[in-house]
């Protein structure tokens, strides 16, 4: 799958919010996605910060395009868990997601989330992931 082919996941099978959060795959591969986030003032919180319910709504998103790229495309599949630790806020700058499987099923997939801003080195955020596969 190709970045091309993720983008075009993301057009079709997600909700109009979704879309509105600007996000661009960057990078797609066998087991992985990478996800940029782009700043927006419309995202922020109260304080400057960007808004963990946009960064986990991103995290979630992402993880879709990178088990529809290890699976060779999309297939129906659903959220069962979803668990994030923030860890700096992210202030002016777009963040970076990459969503690494790492263990793929038949029916199930984990996978791990990192959130970065772009430009450093420090993690802003970490998830973790289970989706149910229906196809």
């Amino acid at each position: 799958m190709t970045p091309e082919n993720a983008e075009a996941i993301l057009q079709e099978y997600f909700a109009p919010w979704i879309k509105q959060l600007g996000l661009r795959v960057e990078e797609v591969g066998e087991r992985h996605a990478v996800v940029r986030l782009p700043w927006s003032d419309d995202l922020a919180r109260e304080g400057g910060g960007l808004c963990g319910q946009a960064m986990m709504a991103a995290a979630d998103t992402a993880t879709v395009l990178a088990i529809a790229s290890a699976r060779g495309g999309f297939v129906p599949m659903t959220t069962v868990q979803q668990a994030t630790t923030f860890q700096r806020p992210v202030v002016g700058k777009d963040v970076l997601l990459d969503v690494r499987i790492t263990k793929l099923g038949r029916t199930l997939a984990f996978t791990e989330i990192t959130l970065t801003a772009e430009g450093a080195t420090e993690t802003a955020a970490h998830a973790t992931t289970v989706y149910a596969i229906m196809g």
